[in-house]
């Protein structure tokens, strides 16, 4: 009972406050990449299809690599929601499946975006996901958008 009255306050808090807790889906998105390698625009397609490990290899010939923030952060869920649709759960499922049977190799997984940042900035043919464009990546559109 004492838990319940403490959500309650807590979410009447939130109201008073103007605030509301912010959900996943809301999370803007920017795509960052590598300056070697990674395209300067994508469509929906063909990011999807780079970000589930079904694209190995950029028009160049470097390797793809995939970052992403952890699923237990807000922009982990988002990711998980606008470019995967999949819960959290499952795109951890859906990766460790596909490093499993030997398909891909695995994502590079962070806590911060500064860590995911800097990665991308250093790897060469390193894509990530972020929620602002960051000065030592490029920004990637999306179809023709820079935030999704």
């Amino acid at each position: 009972m004492a838990r319940i009255y403490r959500l309650t306050l807590f979410l009447l808090f939130l109201l008073v406050a103007g605030l509301t807790p912010a959900r996943a889906q809301d999370q803007n998105l920017v795509i960052i990449g590598n300056g070697k390698g990674v395209p300067n625009d994508m469509n929906m397609a063909q990011l999807r299809a780079t970000m589930r490990g079904e694209k190995l290899r950029w028009p160049d010939g470097s390797k793809v690599v995939i970052a992403l923030l952890k699923t237990t952060t807000p922009i982990g869920q988002s990711t998980s929601k606008k470019i995967y649709n999949m819960s959290a759960n499952e795109l951890n499922k859906y990766w460790l499946a596909l490093v499993f049977q030997g398909k891909a190799d695995a994502p590079n997984f962070f806590n911060s975006e500064a860590e995911l940042a800097e990665f991308v900035a250093q790897t060469a043919g390193a894509i990530g996901v972020v929620n602002q464009p960051v000065p030592t990546s490029k920004t990637i559109t999306v179809e023709g958008k820079k935030y999704l």
